[in-house]
């Protein structure tokens, strides 16, 4: 169950991932999760237009923790062109081992802008940018993140993921909740399942969307056959989530994590922080 993965040409040890997570997977909490065994951290969303405005706070959402030997950057925006301008900055700037973009996203702000969860209502677009992406990428390779679809009426994960990989894309993660469902009800891992199916043979599908516990995450493989589990709110306040998961998968069982590595765990943060952010 636990086991490496290739994204293309890169070879991830293990997978149990970070998902990007706006206001938490900066490059200090990204140092934690890897410290407690994440297979792959990803950054933060980062906003194509604003990237290729030279906004400095931009800039430092890229930034990359010093245990970091792999990591991921993912964008989002609506226009081709811009995502294609705004990877290759990402590669001059930050060097990331993979570019991802964000096509699953349910905020109004990001919706309005073309990006997020309205490139998996619309895959046609979500193929232009995906291979504008992809092209200027290079030899580095891109994943894509998208939702079950709009809303229970418009199921659309099949075509956007199916875009996706046809457009180059090297992985796909599928959350398994709507635009509008936000983060409330079920994600419906059916769906994963079915585009576990759908591109088989042809490349990693992850899964996300309610793995909480390392026992969520071992029921979401064994179910669906995703070839690794995307931990996002799961992971929050809670890195240990991957030491866990890891022994589970490995062993069949975990320890609890005593209160002063939990507490030590936290001050290591907070120097992360210090380091990054300045002591104010």
């Amino acid at each position: 169950l636990y086991h490496p993965v290739d994204i293309g040409p890169v070879k991830i040890s293990g997978n149990l991932f970070l998902a990007p997570v706006a206001g938490y997977s900066d490059a200090a909490f990204r140092a934690i999760c890897r410290d407690c065994g994440a297979s792959l951290c990803y950054t933060e969303m980062v906003s194509s237009e604003a990237l290729t405005r030279g906004s400095d706070k931009t800039h430092d959402i890229m930034l990359r923790s010093t245990n970091e030997d792999i990591y991921a950057v993912q964008l989002f925006g609506g226009v081709a062109e811009t995502m294609a301008e705004a990877a290759k900055i990402v590669l001059e700037k930050a060097h990331p081992e993979i570019i991802d973009i964000n096509a699953g996203c349910p905020v109004p702000k990001i919706i309005k802008s073309g990006a997020g969860s309205s490139l998996t209502k619309d895959p046609e677009l979500l193929y232009k940018i995906t291979k504008a992406t992809v092209e200027a990428a290079g030899s580095v390779p891109v994943t894509v993140k998208i939702r079950s679809g709009w809303d229970s009426s418009n199921i659309t994960f099949r075509e956007a993921g199916l875009a996706a990989y046809e457009a180059g894309a090297k992985a796909v993660t599928l959350h398994g909740r709507t635009k509008t469902q936000g983060y409330e009800g079920k994600a419906n891992w059916l769906y994963l399942k079915e585009l576990v199916e759908l591109l088989k043979d042809k490349v990693p599908v992850f899964g996300s969307g309610d793995a909480f516990s390392p026992e969520d995450a071992k029921r979401m493989i064994l179910e669906t056959g995703c070839d690794g589990v995307m931990f996002a709110r799961g992971a929050m306040g809670n890195p240990f989530i991957f030491t866990q998961t890891k022994e589970l998968l490995l062993t069949g069982s975990y320890l609890e994590i005593p209160i002063k590595k939990r507490l030590d765990t936290g001050m290591t943060e907070l120097q992360h922080l210090i380091k990054l952010k300045g002591e104010y």
